[in-house]
């Protein structure tokens, strides 16, 4: 939120936001959009300063207006406001942005009422926004959140897409942006904005810093006092990360903020190629590793310095919500890395301000407890990498392709040793950051006794020598099934420091436990399909003679079809026929379907498909026929496949059997076209 951030902070926001753009667009931008609109005119001036055109804000965010070169203002609302032109702001430099406001009502309607439920009545709302009366060049423009269109409002995205297709094939108005309607029009009036304003913050800018009332509704009880104190904790922080950041980057960097704002080049691509042509600009001299290192772990602070005010860590209502927790691990990654640098420990004080920031949720405690509950247990340094690559390695095929986020992991040594379900791994593995160029050397080993039961042991020391003394030992008496043995040599090897699975980073520990619990479930489907296999006669016939049938077979039934149901769809072809056999089973039983949302998507997957072959063999009815028998066996289990794609691909077929000549088509496969359209809820011009 710019209007909250420091000076250098501003600059360093705007000059990363522009680099940004120009890596992925080639070009320098014309304007910016500012988080939550927030803004004031200090926020302008640094715009201005880089270069940037102009920003959007929304309507009530407009204090005055007056036409270029008058002298008297005219005090604005957002009922008076003319939001269908672009305005000048005047800044108290000399430099000038544009500032083009948003039409709220429109916006509104389409963020929360209904506007995105038909195409054609979103575009001629855009339409009639114009002023008829008015002679002058005008600009309907709207702001929402992106997700509105498909996430928010579904298929919002489709009635965007026919709105800009009407808009474009009718005559009323033209498409442009804000740049072209800039360059064609340049403002003719000016503005004054209204100081600290934001546009999802009726009370300015204290959504982010106070208990203003703004919230996001749901539990009308609670308060958000604990945004006070959350942000004067962050802003301490901020003072006295920047304090130890300037005084040791000194001793490397000839201008450590200015490197700060440049050190979006590395963030952007991070290579050594441009890391050396990054330190050959800023650094005094040619350093050494261990300074590159500390050059680079410096750098890294300041950008956590930067990611622990991401707005939405306020905006919601609750500080133990997980926007919060994210900025609060920024920051313990921040007081991680100044600790590796200094003696200074922030950590404590930090804590203490936390402790002033009060959880609406008994259990939660204050933003202290949730730091110490659930940030510090996720802390990651070298060690943990090392001992979440040595746990996985138990399980991957090819440890070393293994995904490390920031790291990569390069073995000096490794062995696998199998036998039943019990494994040995043992390595020596590198460890390198490519964010902070740091880097270890582990050995370790790990016995996997089946299931979710391991044990890992860890050394920092990577002896080549001592490391095959222990290998050939551990070996041996894992071969021979001394499993006793076996954990007294690692304890002698390595200490009495042990890890288990629960140690591995969140998404590798969820992968392996799907992965386990996976096989597990094959084994029960294994026992299940027997008892079903063996036993359906027999509850055939208790339901032949009306013999109340155990709750026991109907769930083993229940539970076998609905693995056969997955399984329709997991081949390159639905299995019709097996479809058609399951679900009259589950009807005739009373069964449900276990998982619809995951069939949903197994069937628009397979339905696509489908379609695809149509498409390469145009004149196949009966393929077309077999696709159709599919959407009523849907319908009777409310299953609702996405079916996006699908009807895209099948309007593109429709325009293509058009041009080529209907006749070219026998009656059956047109019959049979037309009613997979229906089944694909799409009506096109009759074929």
């Amino acid at each position: 939120i710019m209007p909250l951030a420091n000076l250098r902070d501003k600059e360093t926001q705007v000059i990363w936001g522009i680099r940004d753009f120009e890596h992925r667009f080639k070009r320098p931008p014309k304007g910016m959009w500012l988080a939550e609109t927030a803004v004031d005119t200090e926020t302008l001036e640094v715009l201005a300063k880089y270069g940037i055109e102009f920003t959007v804000l929304a309507p009530r965010q407009g204090k005055a207006v007056k036409p270029a070169g008058a002298k008297e203002w005219k005090e604005i609302n957002e009922g008076t406001l003319n939001t269908r032109k672009a305005y000048k702001c005047k800044l108290p430099s000399g430099k000038s942005i544009s500032i083009i406001y948003y039409d709220g009502n429109t916006s509104q309607s389409i963020a929360f009422n209904g506007l995105l439920y038909d195409g054609k009545n979103f575009a001629e709302r855009l339409q009639s926004s114009f002023d008829l009366n008015d002679d002058e060049a005008q600009l309907v423009n709207v702001a929402t959140d992106g997700e509105t269109y498909g996430h928010h409002h579904k298929h919002g995205e489709m009635a965007l897409a026919y709105c800009f297709d009407y808009i474009r094939k009718g005559d009323k108005a033209e498409l442009t942006n804000y740049a072209q309607f800039l360059a064609l029009f340049p403002p003719t009036e000016e503005t004054q904005i209204h100081e600290n304003t934001s546009w999802s913050c009726y009370h300015g800018v204290e959504r982010w810093r106070s208990d203003c009332g703004c919230h996001s509704g749901g539990k009308p009880e609670w308060n958000q006092a604990w945004r006070k104190p959350l942000r004067e904790g962050l802003d301490w922080l901020r003072d006295e990360l920047a304090e130890i950041f300037f005084r040791e980057a000194s001793k490397f960097l000839k201008d450590p903020w200015g490197a700060r704002n440049n050190y979006i080049k590395i963030v952007v691509k991070r290579s050594d190629g441009i890391i050396k042509r990054f330190l050959k600009e800023h650094a005094l001299g040619t350093l050494d590793e261990p300074s590159i290192n500390k050059t680079l772990r410096l750098l890294e602070l300041q950008r956590h310095c930067m990611l622990m005010y991401t707005s939405c860590g306020w905006f919601f209502d609750e500080v133990s919500g997980i926007e919060t927790i994210q900025i609060m691990q920024y920051a313990c990654r921040a007081i991680q890395l100044s600790r590796q640098l200094t003696d200074v420990d922030l950590e404590a004080g930090f804590l203490e301000k936390l402790s002033h920031a009060v959880s609406n949720v008994h259990a939660s405690g204050t933003a202290a407890d949730v730091y110490k509950r659930t940030i510090l247990p996720a802390k990651g340094n070298l060690h943990r990498v090392g001992v979440h690559y040595a746990v996985s390695s138990v399980f991957e095929e090819e440890p070393e392709s293994l995904p490390l986020f920031n790291y990569q992991a390069q073995n000096e040594a490794f062995v696998r040793k199998e036998a039943g379900e019990q494994r040995l791994v043992m390595g020596i593995t590198r460890i390198h950051s490519h964010v902070t160029h740091s880097e270890k050397i582990f050995s370790f080993a790990v016995i996997y006794l089946g299931k979710h039961n391991l044990i890992c042991h860890l050394s920092l020391e990577g002896d080549r020598d001592k490391f095959a003394s222990m290998q050939m030992r551990l070996v041996t008496a894992f071969s021979e099934g001394r499993l006793g043995d076996l954990l007294e040599l690692m304890n002698t090897y390595f200490g009495p420091d042990k890890y288990t699975i629960w140690h591995l980073f969140q998404d590798e520990k969820r992968k392996v436990l799907d992965m386990i619990a996976r096989q597990s479930l094959g084994e029960l489907e294994d026992s299940l399909r027997r008892t079903y296999n063996r036993d359906y006669p027999l509850v055939n016939a208790l339901s032949n003679n009306e013999v109340p049938i155990p709750k026991a077979y109907k769930t083993t039934f229940e539970y076998i079809l609905n693995a056969d149901l997955v399984k329709c769809f997991t081949p390159e072809k639905i299995n019709i026929r097996a479809l058609e056999r399951i679900t009259g089973e589950m009807e005739r039983w009373s069964l449900k379907v276990e998982d619809s949302d995951k069939l949903a998507i197994l069937a628009g997957d397979s339905i696509f498909k489908e379609l695809k072959r149509i498409s390469n063999e145009r004149h196949n009815a009966k393929r077309i026929h077999r696709l159709n028998r599919v959407f009523p066996l849907l319908v009777k289990f409310n299953i609702e496949p996405n079916l996006h794609y699908s009807q895209n691909l099948y309007f593109e077929i429709s325009q293509e059997t058009l041009e080529k000549g209907i006749q070219s088509f026998d009656n059956e496969w047109v019959e049979h076209f037309m009613l997979l359209g229906e089944n694909l809820g799409l009506k096109v011009e009759s074929v």
